[in-house]
């Protein structure tokens, strides 16, 4: 895998931020390019490398856009409008080839995942030899624990889009090649894939020692909570919320309850009992506005005029009407026609109509594209909660409902859930809380991981047929990247 990982190592593990908002984007206290520790000799340096980590998730090609525009456009809310093979048409027409830029090549999800990847690795590794005796075992441990977060991120990514779903054959099918060693240099590094359930395995482990070893909080003084900071990087609730999605994704409900118990409240109104107060807003709009630094907002990734996503990796710009308008609503899919989500849900104000085309604005900012781009909210872990609930147990559980109506209640008051809402028992409300979260999330990057996970199969939307459920060689998930293909002789497919 020469190619591919010499662009690694170029570009990737000396990248800092450079910029204003001290503690977001600190300025460059150095320039590093040669191994022997000097990356890891000071704290400065060791900061600065840690910053970096975030960056590479931060990339317009992963969590700074693109990979949440893939997760939403391959599914069935959305309709095109500039049949763009550079801004996601062919993932949105199930096209894709190993050679599509969003599969394969420098701008694709595979190469920043695994930038993202062995970023992490290198820093774990320049830790353990180096920089844990600078820093001292406390904080080094801290770090280590957030590369850990960065490296799960991006292998839960690469998953979602290349793989089967863990319920084929319980995770027995192909993942992708599991790298927990940092590369640095020339070599071969052909490397078979471990199956989905050994990379799903890696990933609660990654969260699993993140959360032991990540604070609690993040503070600027005494007890003032750093909410910039509890924002933009993990934290233990960061990692105990990221799991109830990789176990929901895993059908692994019990564990879902288990992991969601941890920080959400047993009764309404439900809040975190430990750890940054993680509570819904009372308005949901107020998770899409400056400062972007609400309790809802459990980890977002952050823009500023000097540290920009780029205009073709904008959510702004693919979803509302401030840039090239890549995408409008698909007012014949099921959401847009539920008669369930009334008219007067406040979440029906992020759509905007201009002419015959609606889009959302839950991203407003026109270029050069400041609006954060949040990757997980806790409005997400009280239905992921929910959803375990009542998959774990089949039946019309209180608290299940209670959760649902908590999302739905802050944004609709009139709609109030009981269990004779649910005529058909349990799959009734599981079908409710697949729907609160199409609605709550539309255009965050979750429709089609839910798809994926529960084997169901992409809607037609307009001249785009339906899509059945299956494997590899199939246009229901994305194929191998060509370029593993020609630079990893053991990938296999």
């Amino acid at each position: 895998m020469k190619k591919k990982f010499i662009f690694i190592v170029g570009i990737a593990l000396f990248s800092s931020y450079s910029c204003q908002k001290s503690k977001l984007y600190p300025a460059l206290q150095t320039s590093v390019s040669n191994q022997n520790g000097a990356p890891f000799s000071t704290s400065s340096r060791i900061y600065s490398q840690l910053l970096g980590l975030y960056s590479s998730l931060r990339s317009g090609n992963l969590y700074g856009g693109r990979y949440q525009v893939y997760n939403d456009v391959k599914a069935d809310n959305w309709i095109n409008s500039t049949a763009n093979s550079v801004t996601a048409y062919q993932t949105w027409t199930a096209t894709v080839t190993g050679t599509s830029q969003e599969v394969s090549g420098n701008s694709s999800v595979w190469t920043q995942a695994y930038i993202a990847i062995n970023n992490s690795n290198l820093f774990i590794d320049g830790m353990a030899s180096t920089g844990s005796a600078v820093v001292g075992a406390s904080l080094a441990a801290n770090y280590v624990g957030e590369a850990k977060f960065v490296r799960a991120l991006a292998y839960y990514t690469l998953l979602q889009m290349y793989c089967q779903a863990y319920s084929v054959s319980n995770g027995a099918t192909p993942g992708v090649p599991l790298r927990l060693t940092g590369l640095s240099s020339y070599g071969n590094y052909a490397l078979a894939p471990s199956t989905v359930a050994q990379v799903y395995a890696q990933i609660i482990k990654d969260l699993n020692e993140a959360e032991t070893s990540l604070p609690s909080a993040y503070y600027t003084s005494g007890t003032s909570l750093d909410a910039v900071s509890n924002t933009i990087r993990a934290h233990k609730n960061s990692a105990i919320a990221f799991k109830t999605r990789v176990y929901l994704s895993m059908g692994q409900y019990a564990s879902v309850i288990t992991e969601a118990n941890k920080i959400v409240s047993p009764s309404a109104p439900f809040t975190a009992t430990s750890g940054v107060p993680n509570a819904l807003q009372p308005n949901v709009a107020n998770a899409f506005k400056s400062p972007y630094t609400t309790t809802e907002s459990i980890f977002s990734e952050p823009f500023t005029t000097t540290e920009t996503v780029g205009g073709q990796n904008a959510l702004a710009d693919y979803f509302n009407s401030t840039g090239a308008a890549e995408f409008y609503i698909n007012a014949s899919s099921a959401l847009f026609t539920d008669s369930k989500w009334k008219t007067t849900d406040a979440r029906r104000g992020f759509i905007n109509v201009v002419g015959s085309k609606s889009y959302l604005t839950k991203w407003p900012l026109g270029s050069p594209y400041l609006d954060w781009a949040p990757v997980m909210r806790y409005s997400e872990v009280l239905l992921n909660l929910a959803e375990g609930i009542v998959r774990s147990s089949g039946t019309l559980d209180v608290q299940a409902i209670s959760l649902l109506n908590a999302v739905r209640g802050r944004s609709d008051a009139t709609t109030v859930y009981s269990a004779a809402s649910f005529p058909n028992g349990a799959s009734d409300l599981e079908a409710a809380i697949l729907e609160e979260r199409n609605i709550e999330f539309l255009g965050e990057g979750l429709r089609w991981a839910d798809l994926l996970r529960l084997g169901l199969p992409i809607p037609a939307k307009a001249n785009v047929p339906q899509i059945p459920v299956a494997g590899f060689n199939s246009s229901y998930i994305w194929p191998m990247s060509s370029g593993e293909q020609q630079t990893n002789s053991l990938i296999g497919r």
